[in-house]
């Protein structure tokens, strides 16, 4: 069976360069890569990141309403989850979605503050 790969024209750069896809579909599931932001404050950061997800998300036709789990992988997760939490909850409402967070030391890109991974349900 072959995979079902949801790339946003956005991600196709990085599709080609990196070897992996945002998002893939199986069944009735969307299972997307960890995605990671870019700004100057945190908040900036976090909701860029929330932002780039939105795009994976709108191309493989749900929303952020259809995320049954993330996880979250936080650099200095005492000191930036608070700000992770407040953006957060501009993109995430209820019923809320399973959520763990795992505080990290680096990601794969230099600087990076948190790396988003969700899978979500076609509704």
């Amino acid at each position: 069976m072959a995979i079902d790969v949801i790339v946003p024209e956005s991600a196709q750069k990085v599709y080609e360069s990196w070897h992996f896809a945002p998002a893939v579909r199986h069944g009735d599931l969307i299972f997307c890569s960890g995605v990671v932001g870019h700004g100057e404050t945190p908040e900036d950061e976090f909701r860029n990141a929330w932002q780039s997800l939105g795009e994976v998300l709108k191309e493989a036709g749900v929303g952020y309403q259809d995320i049954i789990d993330s996880t979250l992988y936080i650099v200095d997760l005492q000191k930036n989850a608070a700000a992770m939490a407040k953006v957060k909850d501009e993109f995430i409402s209820k019923p809320y979605p399973a959520s763990t967070w795992i505080g990290v030391t680096e990601l794969v890109i230099p600087g990076a503050r948190a790396e988003i991974k969700v899978t979500a349900r076609t509704p």
